[in-house]
Formats: C-alpha cells, sequence, structure tokens
C-alpha cells in the first residue's frame, strides 16, 4: 500500500551484512551444534519421510536444511529402533542412499503429526534467535542528513521534514505520524527502511520448547540469495535454516486485531504463527489508519507500552507457557485523526516523536505535477497546471494533496486512451477527472479524496 503523488526512486541495494557479520551462523555439523532436541528433529526427519514416502540423503538435506553428519547421526538412530528402513540407492548419482519409514515409523510420524503439523526446514533455536536479532539490530543510530537526502531524492517535502525523520529513525523510539489523508504518511514511512541497505539473517521457523513457529513469510521478507547454490562441502558455508533477505517492512491497517499480535495456534493444521511484529523483527512494522481497527485505539496503544519501554516483547504460547523476545524494529503509528484523540498525553509522550504532514503549498503542488507529466510523457502546460489550482482546487475549497497531480492526470489519460485520443490534456479532461474522482453528497460543496 502506498500513497500516490511522489516520485519514487528505486530501493536502495543490498550487498553488504552489516551488522550480522560478527554473529556465527556457520552450518552446524552435529546434532549438539544444532541447539535443537534429539527428540524434536526426530519426529521432523518422520514427518518429512511420511510426507514424501521416501527421500535420499541429499533431499533430506535440502528439505531439512541440516548437514549430512546431522542427518546421518539421526538416520542411525531410526535404523537401529527399527523406524527407518534403507531403500537401495538414489537413482540420481550423487544422492545417496534412499530412505523410508517402516510401519512403526509411520505410527511414530503420525504421533508426530498429531502433536504438531509443521513440516518444513529444522528451525532456529529460540535462545540463538535472541542473539541474532540483537547482533543485527536495526537501532544502529547510523541514519545521516546526506544520506536522507539520497534516498529520498525526488521527494517533495516540507522543509525540515527529512531531518525530522532522520533524528527519529535514530532514537530508536516509537514514532507517529499524523494529518490529513492523502498527504504521504503511508508513503514516506514505507520508504523509511531504504535507510538500512544491510541484509540481514531471518530463520525459516524457530523452537521455543518443542513448539515450532514459522518466522519467514515471503510476503514480508525479500530473498537477497535465491539463486545462489548451498555448498557441496558439508563443512562449509552458513546455516540454511537462515535466509538472508532485506530488512522487512509489514504494513498493516485496518484490518488488524489484536490476535494478530500474539501467537497463534492453528488447531485444524495444529501449527503456530508468528504475530506480525515478530516477521517485523529487525525491520519497521508501521501501524497504517491508527484508531480505524476494530478494537479501542487505547487497548492497542496499551499493547505497545512494555515492548516500547524496555525493548523486550512477551508473547503468549498458551497453556500457560509465555516467550521473552527481544523488540527490534521500528515502531510507526499513522493516522488521519488528532492523536489526542488516540490517547493521552501521558502516553503519548512514551512514543519519542510525533511528525505532522501537511497539504502542500502552490509550488510543492507544481514540483509534483511537472514530476507526474514528465512520467506520463507529456509536455508541462503551466497554465492547464494553472487552471487545476485556480479553477478546480480553490472554487471548491479542496486542499493541495500530494496524491491529486498523479491521480488526475491519469484518470485524465485513461479517458483519452478510451476515447481513441492523444496529444495534450486539455481543461475539459482535467475537469472531467476532477469530478469522477471526489465525491459528493447532494447538498455539500466540497469533494473529498476518497
Amino acid at each position: 500500500m502506498s500513497t500516490p503523488g511522489f516520485a519514487r526512486v528505486e530501493d536502495a541495494g543490498v550487498d553488504h551484512f552489516g551488522s550480522s557479520n560478527a554473529f556465527n551462523v556457520s552450518q552446524p555439523c552435529t546434532l549438539t551444534e544444532t541447539g535443537l532436541s534429539e527428540a524434536l528433529l526426530i519426529d521432523l526427519l518422520c514427518k518429512h519421510l511420511y510426507d514424501a514416502g521416501s527421500l535420499d540423503t541429499s533431499r533430506l538435506m535440502e528439505r531439512m536444511a541440516l548437514a549430512g553428519p546431522v542427518l546421518d547421526e539421526l538416520l542411525a538412530f531410526l535404523r537401529k529402533d527399527g523406524r527407518v528402513e534403507v531403500l537401495g540407492q538414489a537413482s540420481s548419482g550423487g544422492g545417496g542412499l534412499r530412505y523410508g519409514l517402516t510401519e512403526r515409523g509411520r505410527g511414530s510420524a503420525r504421533d508426530a503429526l498429531a502433536r504438531g503439523g509443521y513440516i518444513g526446514p529444522a528451525p532456529y533455536p529460540v535462545e540463538r534467535y535472541r542473539e541474532l536479532l540483537h547482533s543485527q539490530t536495526i537501532h544502529h543510530g547510523g541514519v545521516t542528513g546526506k544520506e536522507m537526502q539520497t534516498a529520498f531524492t525526488g521527494v517533495v517535502l516540507h522543509g525540515g521534514m527529512l531531518d525530522q525523520l532522520g533524528a527519529a529513525l535514530n532514537s530508536g523510539r516509537a514514532i507517529m505520524i499524523y494529518g490529513p489523508a492523502g498527504t504521504g504518511k503511508t508513503f514516506i514511512s514505507s520508504k523509511l527502511i531504504r535507510l538500512f541497505g544491510e541484509a540481514i539473517w531471518v530463520p525459516h521457523a524457530i523452537a521455543i520448547g518443542e513448539a515450532i513457529i514459522e518466522i519467514f513469510d515471503p510476503q514480508v521478507h525479500k530473498r537477497v540469495d535465491e539463486t545462489a547454490r548451498p555448498s557441496l562441502r558439508l563443512d562449509q558455508g552458513h546455516d540454511r535454516r537462515l535466509l538472508r533477505c532485506k530488512r522487512p517492512v509489514v504494513i498493516t491497517g485496518g484490518e488488524l486485531t489484536m490476535d494478530q499480535l500474539d501467537i497463534r495456534y492453528d488447531p485444524y493444521t495444529r501449527q503456530y504463527q508468528a504475530p506480525l511484529q515478530l516477521k517485523a523483527g529487525n525491520g519497521m512494522f508501521i501501524i497504517d489508519d491508527m484508531g480505524r481497527q476494530r478494537m479501542a485505539p487505547a487497548e492497542l496503544l496499551n499493547r505497545w507500552i512494555v515492548p516500547m519501554e524496555e525493548k523486550k516483547d512477551f508473547l503468549n504460547l498458551g497453556g500457560g507457557r509465555h516467550c521473552e523476545l527481544p523488540f527490534d524494529l521500528i515502531l510507526v503509528f499513522s493516522t488521519n485523526l488528532n492523536p489526542l484523540q488516540l490517547a493521552d498525553e501521558a502516553f503519548l509522550r512514551r512514543i519519542g516523536y510525533k511528525l505532522h504532514f501537511d497539504y502542500l503549498t502552490r509550488n510543492e503542488y507544481e514540483q509534483i505535477w511537472r514530476q507526474e507529466v514528465e512520467k506520463l510523457g507529456i509536455p508541462y502546460d503551466p497554465l492547464l497546471l494553472r487552471y487545476v489550482i485556480e479553477g478546480l482546487h480553490q472554487p471548491e475549497k479542496v486542499p493541495l494533496a500530494p496524491c491529486h497531480p498523479r491521480d488526475l492526470l491519469g484518470m485524465a489519460r485513461d479517458r483519452q486512451r478510451y476515447q481513441g485520443s492523444s496529444g495534450p490534456l486539455t481543461p475539459q479532461e482535467l475537469e472531467w477527472a476532477w469530478h469522477n474522482y471526489f465525491v459528493r453528497l447532494q447538498g455539500t460543496e466540497q469533494g473529498e479524496t476518497p
């Protein structure tokens, strides 16, 4: 989700690891080095074999993201215990032996699936995950004014706003962005992540006791090494339970519910689902349209008091089980409402920066208009812009918002294509777009942006 009307620049490249380099992510080559219990890994291996029917060593390595020596330990135990049998050599040259479950093994797999439905790469132990989050913290305070100017080249903002945003990012505290609809709050806040170009490690899943919670979400985490091939040497390479990704951005709006902020258990799939803020770890979590959620604003804001102050989040796994994890992310509240309608001054003081986004000046509106006509490949006509401002905005008392130029110009071009015409836009075409863009209720004189 983004707000139109701002010139976009390409995302900053991600070509280094930054602070995550200091953390040891080498591939574990023994069962002990995985940090996981033998029982958990045996259950997971049995579920993979039950799911696939039979697997050779290379496919087991790929599916479980573990090195051969670790799997050899597990398979040796399962063969000795009569739960796994060798079915012969793999058909492919380098696949190794092919394994399948015995009847006893299939019973163990069914029992394991009854306890937990997760079938995926081996999880990362929660104790190491805490260390990982700390090692690649987003709160390294390294944003400079020059970097802000580079990242937002071509973006039209009020004077001083970039400096405010940069200082807010370096503070490590939560940020509230407020102002009228259409003023670019979501667009700008979602692009702040480009100031943090280093790649981070994200686990496929983590293990809290015997519970496995998936962390990696392809809709949130963008991999930067998808074409990389695993090392052929079993004692080399990084831990395959971790993926190299860009820092994540999670944006949620009025659809947000309180249960999405805690670990959820699905009784049908028998799997645990990570809360949104856990998926946003070492990145940014933007709560858009604050005040439009189903719960009261105070209830939602109160959820963040402890994480904001103590930099820790306490998650509930059910059955009286709780887990403490670092709260390492940039938390952004974005709202069209007056912040005092959402919380009292005592709570607002806990949010370090409150940044007000307002409507544009005429000069700022013109800058965006020029950017949009250039992107559309049509000539800039100052008289047409003057007509839009003085003939449409001013008579109907519609403030100048960053989203208006792109939307109005785009709709006028839509009409041209429909009619099979081309060439410079006319005032009549812009007026047609205007009347289709704004909502008009009987008895009102002023349109409102949808």
